[in-house]
């Protein structure tokens, strides 16, 4: 090696220990400051214990803060299962001093007409619409069967009673002879009892050909009572079947009184007696009044719709009213009756019938029963099983029940507008 080589060689080692040097840690005296008298151990040991108490008073707030948290949450969970519902109060009322009922109107008598005997219709004398009396003809058959069954019945009837005629003369001759003891009280009997059987069979031959005439008679058709034809259901030359079993022929009613049913709901029943006047209206009539009375009455509640079915019997000499026509009744009565209103969407419909649901001051709900009266489209009347201040349920879900806890929400401005209100007008119909 050269010697300038073992000069850069001693340089670079001598770089390596001055730079060991400086990597070495210097060792420096803490001054402390005169002011500052040394900490005492009994102050080191409060500090020391006041750190882990404030960790432990921030652990516990922490688990109270989150507990309420919790607490909250359950209880809107809670609140929020409960249902809300939005409840009313039933509208109140007047008592009406006029009731007013949908009726039916009926032919005071009303019966279809059907033929006695076999035949075929020759002809018919009066048609639908035709005004007739009782014991006019309205129709004749042609019966041939019946006409030649009687002539036979009436031939049949000659002979037996040539026979009894004979059995009458031999009887006698017998009896004549008895007294001279020329024949035995036994073959004397025997001819009696030959003339008595005669006789029995003239009656029944007798009977039979009346039984015949009066068949034949029935070929003619008359009115049974006084009315009008409501339907005409033959045609000339259509065969004919005696009895129900038959084709109908006529349709005939007595129109001069109608029936007008109507059905009466059960708290107004002692208002309507027989002899009651009663008003008729109908609508192809404006104004104008029909007066009758109730002629009687069912004298039972229907166990269903709880009412009173009424007779109401109004003349009708003028044909005007026609039978089958739909009208409203009126009766003027002094009900002392309370009335009170329900919108129809309160309703429920149950197994045991007609039900509200009412929720009560603890919150829960109520199933009351309701008496109805009439029918107000929108609303019904309610007779019985609510008082004003109830507050029942509207639109309530089907699975609410008896007992069942619920809230109250107030209800939206469309649902306050759409209440409907109590009818000021008297005469509503059922």
């Amino acid at each position: 090696m050269s010697a300038e080589n073992e000069f850069k060689q001693v340089e670079c080692d001598d770089e390596i220990v001055a730079v060991e040097q400086d990597a070495r840690p210097q060792h420096s005296h803490i001054q402390v400051s005169p002011d500052l008298p040394p900490a005492r151990p009994r102050k080191a040991f409060m500090m020391m214990s006041v750190v882990p108490l404030a960790l432990v008073l921030a652990g516990g707030l922490t688990l109270l803060v989150r507990h309420s948290q919790a607490r909250a949450v359950a209880i809107e969970t809670e609140h929020n299962a409960v249902p809300s519902v939005v409840v009313v109060h039933p509208l109140a009322g007047k008592p009406d001093e006029e009731l007013v009922l949908p009726g039916s109107l009926q032919a005071f008598k009303e019966s279809p007409i059907y033929a006695r005997t076999n035949g075929y219709l020759m002809h018919w004398y009066k048609d639908i619409g035709s005004q007739v009396k009782k014991g006019e003809l309205l129709a004749q058959l042609d019966t041939p069967e019946i006409d030649q069954e009687l002539k036979q019945a009436r031939a049949t009837r000659q002979q037996v009673f040539s026979q009894m005629e004979l059995a009458k003369i031999s009887s006698d001759r017998w009896e004549k002879l008895l007294k001279t003891d020329s024949v035995s009280a036994h073959e004397v009997d025997q001819f009696t009892s030959g003339y008595q059987q005669a006789k029995a069979n003239l009656a029944a031959a007798e009977a039979n050909v009346r039984r015949l005439e009066e068949l034949e008679s029935f070929k003619k058709v008359y009115a049974p009572f006084s009315g009008v034809l409501t339907r005409r259901n033959v045609d000339t030359g259509a065969l004919i079947n005696a009895g129900a079993n038959g084709k109908e022929l006529f349709d005939l009613a007595q129109v001069d009184t109608l029936r007008v049913f109507t059905s009466v709901p059960q708290a107004y029943m002692p208002q309507i007696k027989v002899g009651t006047k009663a008003v008729i209206t109908l609508q192809e009539y404006p104004g104008e009044k029909f007066v009758g009375v109730v002629a009687r009455t069912s004298e039972s509640i229907d166990t269903v719709t709880r009412t009173l079915l009424t007779e109401v019997d109004v003349p009708n000499n003028n044909g005007r009213l026609l039978p089958g026509s739909f009208g409203m009744v009126h009766f003027a009565i002094d009900s002392s009756v309370p009335r009170l209103t329900v919108p129809v969407n309160a309703l429920l419909f149950r197994a045991e019938g007609l039900r509200v649901a009412v929720v009560g001051p603890d919150g829960k709900v109520r199933l009351r029963a309701l008496s109805v009266g009439r029918d107000y489209g929108t609303s019904l009347e309610v007779l019985s099983g609510l008082d004003a201040n109830d507050r029942i349920v509207i639109n309530p879900f089907d699975s609410l029940d008896e007992g069942q806890q619920v809230n109250i929400a107030q209800p939206s401005s469309g649902q306050q507008q759409n209440q409907p209100q109590a009818p000021a007008q008297k005469g509503n119909k059922s």
